[in-house]
């Protein structure tokens, strides 16, 4: 070993200023360093650093508000009647969304609440359309203002922009509080959590989903995984870490599960062919001509396909690359 190896391995107190989201601690250690890989928003370079304490992974150093704001850019979200390859893509999700909806529905069949589905990150509504299809009243809630507005005028979904503690939702309203794919974005998942439960009827329930570090494509990728997605996403959860983390904001968990169609074998392709991202590209403003577009996204959905039994396979180990829990508020 090197003497530089030497120092990445070694705690490190000023790189974690802030200390551990979970337990407090200020002691650290690198794990590797990487930049914006998917979107490429910035040149900047980010250390994964891993807590002395309880392990949890994440960024170093944390975004500032105005940088978090340029690692979102505004053609993030999309509509999807804008062109034919928008509609074929909502497509496709509306397929593989059936999943989570089974998950939320079996969800509030055994709470057994009256009450909204609030999704905390609902980005332009079609999950939430497709439930309020389903007859179960539903409500958004996005920090994107231009989110919010899409899932209103393409689903009829009832949406507002801004933080889940400002939210103007009532207390103990909520039949179910969803997030998919927010906690590893924000600087306190505990806050959230805790807003989540206030905002929950007495026998709601809370579903969330991340990423799982524990999956075996980060084992076998480390910061080629997509689940890295520097600089969005602050903390780089294992399924053992947000259930902790769960428990000690109030719940109790009651089911996990490891498999998401539309996440697991996408993440994958992703990870292997960044450049064949259709949301990717379309962020970085790729110039490509129709044919070369059509082209691109029948590879990257064939690149999908070819994940897919490779995903289901570490999914069926306990140790796929999301992991989506129901949990409810503890006695």
């Amino acid at each position: 070993m090197t003497e530089a190896e030497k120092i990445e391995t070694q705690p490190r107190r000023d790189l974690a200023v802030q200390g551990c989201v979970a337990c407090g601690s200020v002691e650290s250690r690198i794990q590797f360093r990487t930049t914006d890989l998917l979107y490429r928003t910035t040149e900047k370079t980010f250390a994964i650093v891993e807590c002395g304490r309880c392990g949890l992974l994440r960024l170093c150093p944390q975004p500032s508000p105005e940088e978090f704001d340029a690692y979102y850019p505004r053609n993030y979200w999309f509509d999807p009647s804008a062109s034919a390859a928008g509609r074929m893509e909502e497509a496709y999700r509306r397929f593989v969304l059936r999943d989570h909806l089974r998950f939320v529905i079996r969800a509030l069949q055994g709470a057994g609440e009256s009450g909204p589905v609030l999704d905390v990150g609902c980005g332009g509504g079609l999950f939430l359309g497709m439930l309020g299809q389903r007859g179960f009243p539903v409500l958004g809630l996005d920090l994107s203002p231009e989110a919010a507005a899409l899932a209103w005028s393409r689903h009829r979904v009832p949406a507002t922009a801004g933080e889940l503690a400002a939210s103007p939702i009532a207390p103990a309203s909520c039949a179910a509080v969803t997030m998919f794919h927010v906690l590893e974005h924000v600087p306190r998942p505990k806050e959230y959590l805790t807003e989540a439960r206030r905002l929950l009827r007495p026998a709601g329930r809370l579903i969330v989903q991340v990423p799982n570090a524990a999956c075996w494509q980060f084992a076998l990728l480390g910061r080629w995984w997509n689940g890295v997605d520097a600089p969005r996403h602050l903390h780089l959860f294992r399924d053992t870490d947000i259930e902790k983390m769960l428990v000690a904001s109030g719940f109790r968990v009651l089911r996990k599960k490891y498999f998401s169609l539309r996440d697991n074998p996408a993440g994958l392709a992703t990870s292997l062919a960044r450049s064949l991202d259709p949301m990717a590209r379309r962020v970085r403003g790729t110039t490509e001509s129709g044919a070369a577009r059509l082209c691109k996204d029948l590879l990257y959905f064939a690149l999908v396909l070819a994940a897919l039994p490779f995903a289901a396979l570490e999914a069926a180990f306990c140790s796929g690359s999301t992991v989506m829990i129901e949990a409810c508020k503890s006695a």
